[in-house]
């Protein structure tokens, strides 16, 4: 018998979930399109809302069938008032996507946008799609919130499927060995003492008939210890350990010196904001350090990282110094996984440079399982950039560097940076 199971839940505005969710995972790359065109557009404080997106009219059509009139037919249009029997109808020109741009035109045709609105959740979880923390491997016992089964022993108690037959008929031999011991000892000695009597009296002697009722009485004695006892069942003991919870901090690094304009500071507030979110939606066990640096670095809470308006010269190792010193502080690199995203416009104190890529080999890079470095300039590299190049050929895909012209590369960037690896 074949049972359906028809899902009929309806969300908040008492509409169809199931519909909902198909038509978000049929039309997910429009929709992620959209999504990535619409946070190019938003504030750092409101990027985590919900969205209302547009998809083309032509990709959500479907083919229809349906029957031909067949043979030979004629039809009337009303209000025709242009053509004749056997006329040709031109092909309308030109046309309109119905998107409001361009001039007017009296010919042609078009399709509105579908609008559609995106939850909160739904927006977040299409943007961070396929991203993921890369090397998240060690792990930490200081939080636990998650336990496993494991085998431990045997025990006398418990549900018949967990019963060790083994371990419970080695049990019920050896108690059968020691509990009819005696009694298989006195029978040998009396099955010997019969023998030799026999040799020597006739059957119907008395002390005969005595050995026999003895031995006959041994071996009920014998067959009464149960081959198999309560006392002897022995079932699989499982006990509940806890599971290893896999734990992070990442490190953000943002460059607040002169040379870093209003607009650069926004592009990095913004890239750091997608990295906060992102954190926080997809890690329970993820600390984040913020450190902004001009020619002194201080770590700070988040408000003041996003808000503060400080400024000064630029001295990037300052940033790297901290950094080295809270993790040996509070982070072994035994216990955390280590990560840090450095925000930069590249223009450093040339002395400086060298010394900056010298802490990221040296010290930096050995404990951490991931670095980022996003240079947010429009023009050509800057030294700190022709710096850290050269740390690239040595550590592979622990070690990464990306750069932003403009708010609309944001995004690309990101996803570039942190995408899921195989």
């Amino acid at each position: 018998m074949t049972v359906r199971i028809v899902d009929r839940r309806f969300d908040s505005k008492h509409k169809s979930s199931v519909n909902r969710a198909r038509f978000i995972d049929r039309f997910k790359g429009q929709i992620r399109k959209a999504v990535s065109d619409a946070i190019n557009k938003r504030g750092i404080r409101d990027i985590d809302n919900g969205e209302k997106i547009g998809i083309s009219g032509k990709d959500i059509g479907e083919p229809q069938f349906q029957h031909g009139h067949g043979g030979v037919w004629e039809t009337v249009r009303p209000g025709n008032d242009r053509f004749n029997s056997g006329d040709q109808v031109e092909r309308p020109q030109g046309g309109g996507g119905g998107q409001g741009r361009g001039q007017a035109s009296q010919d042609g045709e078009g399709l509105d946008e579908f609008m559609f609105t995106l939850t909160k959740d739904e927006f977040l979880d299409i943007f961070f799609d396929e991203l993921a923390l890369p090397n998240l491997v060690k792990q930490h016992l200081a939080h636990i919130e998650q336990y496993r089964r494991v085998r431990a022993g045997y025990t006398q108690s418990g549900v018949p499927t967990n019963i060790n037959l083994a371990r419970t008929m080695r049990g019920a031999a050896g108690r059968r060995i020691a509990v009819g011991g005696p009694y298989s000892a006195e029978l040998h000695k009396r099955l010997f003492e019969m023998e030799e009597l026999q040799q020597k009296l006739a059957d119907d002697d008395p002390e005969l008939e005595r050995l026999r009722r003895e031995i006959a009485q041994l071996r009920a004695r014998i067959d009464r210890v149960p081959f198999v006892d309560s006392f002897d069942l022995r079932y699989n003991n499982r006990v509940k350990v806890p599971q290893p919870s896999t734990q992070a901090v990442m490190f953000c690094l943002l460059d607040v010196s002169g040379s870093m304009d209003e607009e650069r500071k926004n592009i990095a507030k913004r890239f750091f904001m997608l990295l906060y979110l992102f954190l926080r939606r997809n890690y329970a066990r993820t600390e984040v350090v913020f450190i902004r640096h001009h020619t002194v670095a201080s770590e700070v809470d988040e408000d003041d990282f996003f808000t503060s308006r400080e400024s000064g010269g630029t001295v990037v190792s300052s940033a790297l110094e901290l950094m080295y010193t809270i993790i040996k502080d509070r982070y072994p690199s035994s216990l955390w996984n280590i990560y840090g995203a450095q925000a930069s416009d590249g223009d450093n104190w040339n002395d400086d440079s060298p010394r900056c890529a010298e802490l990221l080999q040296q010290s930096l890079l050995p404990l951490t399982q991931y670095f980022a470095y996003i240079e947010i300039t429009d023009g050509p590299p800057q030294n700190l950039w022709e710096e850290y190049t050269k740390l690239q050929t040595t550590h592979g895909d622990g070690f990464a560097m990306q750069r932003i012209a403009n708010a609309a590369e944001i995004y690309p960037v990101f996803r570039e940076l942190f995408k899921r690896r195989v």
